[in-house]
């Protein structure tokens, strides 16, 4: 291994190292607080651990800071995971969960804007931030069924992508690039700001399982709409 792949080697796993510990940080003080009960750290290091062996296995080049912010969303995704061991038993947790999938969502989009000021967009990257996405929303679909927001469907919010991802095995032409698009960047945000939003105390059914429903909707319509188009693509 030369010295300069083995240096950026060791700044991938410097940068999941710090990952680790900010997450023990805050779920130390979650539990602390007596939000979360003590299993809650269980949970969120069984998200985060195989998700940084994979960036640790797959991470190409300089980590750099793009990354560091995606990284940065996977410990708040990992905390939202934490609480799947746990359903909030209390009004604050409930809060506290929804605040922190409100900042995993509120920083989207930022580690694709500093790649693109400083130079540092790789396809590592993109995919890094796509997974963290899709891993985030379907935590929160799980978390939405388990507090009763919803029905069992929502869980279809979150599954979506995995079963088009699957069925690409299947049929290939499903799994050939896509266009860059708008409106499945906005329904993605859709998914994520919906699902936070019924975290919250005070969004109760009907009210609840109507926002899932026109989520999922959405969802459905866009990757109808892809379907759509790569089918007749490849006709």
């Amino acid at each position: 291994m030369s010295g300069r792949a083995s240096h950026e080697q060791a700044e991938v796993i410097a940068a999941l190292a710090i990952g680790a510990a900010a997450l023990a940080a805050a779920t130390w003080l979650l539990v602390a607080r007596d939000l979360f009960s003590p299993i809650f750290p269980v949970g969120a290091f069984v998200i985060y651990g195989p998700a940084a062996a994979l960036v640790a296995w797959s991470a190409a080049g300089r980590f750099g800071w793009p990354n560091r912010v995606t990284l940065a969303r996977l410990v708040l995704v990992s905390l939202v995971g934490g609480v799947l061991t746990d359903p909030p038993a209390s009004e604050a947790a409930a809060w506290t969960s929804a605040a922190v999938s409100g900042v995993a969502l509120t920083l989207d989009g930022v580690d694709g804007h500093l790649a693109r000021r400083l130079n540092q967009e790789s396809a590592f990257g993109a995919r890094f931030d796509m997974e963290v996405d899709a891993l985030l929303i379907l935590l929160l679909s799980l978390l939405a069924w388990l507090l009763g927001k919803a029905a069992a469907w929502v869980l279809l919010i979150g599954l979506l992508r995995y079963l088009f991802v699957a069925a690409g095995w299947l049929w290939p032409v499903l799994s050939r690039p896509l266009f860059p698009s708008v409106r499945r960047k906005a329904v993605c945000a859709v998914q994520g700001i919906v699902l936070a939003v019924l975290l919250a105390p005070v969004v109760t059914p009907p009210l609840s399982s109507g926002l899932a429903l026109a989520a999922l909707a959405a969802i459905v319509y866009s990757f109808a709409a892809d379907i759509n188009w790569l089918v007749r693509r490849r006709a």
